[in-house]
């Protein structure tokens, strides 16, 4: 798919000073897919979404819409079109739900008043909740402000770090729903690394699997939801 991926990753190392934490991961992304990095901790998958959006120094290409843009730094990336939801949410909490989308468009120009008012379609909780600190949000609630706020730049390709963690199942299940949205409806390519294997991999087109900063593995969703290794490893499901 390399050839007409939106994204296409080839031999990315990155670290953290003299310690290597990803080994020449190869890669791609294509348009209108969702695509899943499955692991677990310390498996290198936020050192992945790091290196993809330009945070840490990282060896390797990166192209996107066929434009190399390994040396670019963040804010060129995300004016190039790749916007990012960071492990923890990185919410303002100080700030009100409208400034924090407000502050998700500074890359726009002209008004915005459009965009907020299409991602409180959305996400009418926000919408209801628009004049609030950030900071009194549910977990959920600021999940959903992360991603509506990472959309306001407008990018073709959403990059996800563990979008699930710290919810309860059932806010995990509709933010996901969301998600699968934003590919269905909005022709959005999604690029998400997660913990949660079984509901990740049910929303992947495809999956790779990470492992101490390598792909040892990588199928369709489906696929490897099939696949008893993985079942065993990530779903405590032994056949």
């Amino acid at each position: 798919m390399s050839g007409d991926a939106l994204l296409a990753v080839t031999g990315l190392t990155a670290g953290y000073g003299p310690v290597e934490v990803l080994h020449g991961l190869d890669f791609t992304v294509g348009e209108g897919e969702i695509v899943v990095i499955l692991g677990a901790n310390g498996a290198g998958k936020t050192t992945t979404m790091r290196a993809v959006s330009g945070m840490i120094p990282r060896h390797g290409t990166v192209e996107f819409g066929g434009v190399d843009i390994s040396g670019a730094k963040p804010d060129a990336i995300v004016r190039a079109g790749v916007s990012q939801v960071p492990q923890g949410r990185g919410t303002f909490t100080d700030l009100t739900v409208e400034d924090n989308l407000e502050c998700g468009g500074y890359t726009v120009k002209g008004s915005i008043a459009e965009d907020l008012e299409r991602w409180y379609g959305v996400f009418p909780r926000l919408a209801e909740r628009r004049d609030q600190k950030a900071g009194s949000l549910s977990g959920g609630e600021q999940q959903m402000l992360a991603v509506a706020r990472a959309m306001m730049s407008r990018p073709k390709l959403l990059l996800c770090d563990e979008p699930s963690l710290g919810l309860a199942p059932l806010i995990t299940k509709e933010l996901f729903k969301v998600l699968g949205n934003l590919r269905d409806e909005h022709g959005m390519s999604l690029l998400i690394v997660e913990q949660n294997a079984g509901m990740s991999l049910a929303l992947a087109d495809r999956a790779y699997v990470l492992e101490t900063g390598s792909i040892v593995a990588t199928g369709t969703g489906d696929e490897l939801l099939a696949d008893d290794t993985i079942k065993e490893a990530y779903l405590g499901v032994v056949n």
